[in-house]
């Protein structure tokens, strides 16, 4: 069952413009980050840092530890430092952007069509995803194609940040992983159909874009959506 004063109390802490950009910050990074960091990055001094981010934590939307940022350990290594990510959970406003009435049409239309073809609904929901992936891809690019192969890596992150992927670079410079899954909840319960139509829309997204349009594979991680980008190689 939804936690509705939990998602009350959440949606409330944001209307703060103060705390709301801290928590964008925080959500963005890859890894958790201090208190400096965030003080650093939205340009508010540390105490205030301190007092939105900790409300924004005991509102459920970040999570802490600790941990010495110098690296060293043991006497004179100085005390851990609190830092911050993101919590797992979501909130009824969304957050992260989930889309699931976009999963639901999907499904709906894949069964209708099998149903008045015979043809596996899991065939069509990847054609139908792979088509809805290629529109968004024509869509941003007006009907050109981008120049190189960085270019149209760049035009995928835009389009699938746009979509709540949350495009993130990857442990290998090359790579692109996606911090959110817009499907989360149906990827927990059906893991092989969200990825299926994850991996066919992000597809479809890169055909839109050829000839240099980024390659995509499945790399499952319950932290992250299932696909990752990287540019398609030089043809010379």
């Amino acid at each position: 069952m939804p936690n509705r004063d939990r998602d009350v109390t959440g949606i409330g802490a944001l209307a703060d413009p103060v705390r709301r950009e801290l928590y964008r910050f925080v959500a963005a990074q890859p890894h958790p980050v201090s208190r400096d960091e965030a003080a650093a990055a939205t340009g508010i001094a540390r105490h205030q840092a301190k007092f939105h981010l900790d409300r924004l934590e005991a509102d459920g939307l970040l999570q802490s530890d600790y941990a010495r940022l110098t690296g060293r350990s043991g006497p004179g290594a100085g005390r851990p430092s609190k830092r911050y990510r993101r919590s797992p959970d979501q909130i009824a406003v969304s957050l992260p952007p989930r889309e699931y009435e976009l999963a639901g049409r999907l499904m709906a239309a894949a069964i209708a069509e099998s149903t008045r073809t015979g043809t596996p609904a899991i065939d069509v929901l990847r054609t139908l995803a792979h088509d809805y992936g290629r529109e968004l891809g024509s869509t941003a690019t007006a009907g050109r194609a981008p120049a190189d192969a960085q270019a149209a890596l760049e035009v995928a992150i835009r389009v699938l940040g746009e979509h709540g992927y949350e495009p993130r670079e990857g442990p290998a410079a090359s790579e692109v992983y996606l911090a959110n899954c817009p499907f989360h909840a149906l990827a927990q319960a059906q893991t092989e159909l969200a990825c299926t139509m994850n991996l066919a829309l992000i597809g479809g997204v890169s055909d839109a874009l050829a000839p240099h349009g980024p390659r995509t594979r499945l790399c499952p991680d319950p932290s992250r959506c299932c696909v990752v980008l990287s540019a398609a190689p030089d043809p010379g």
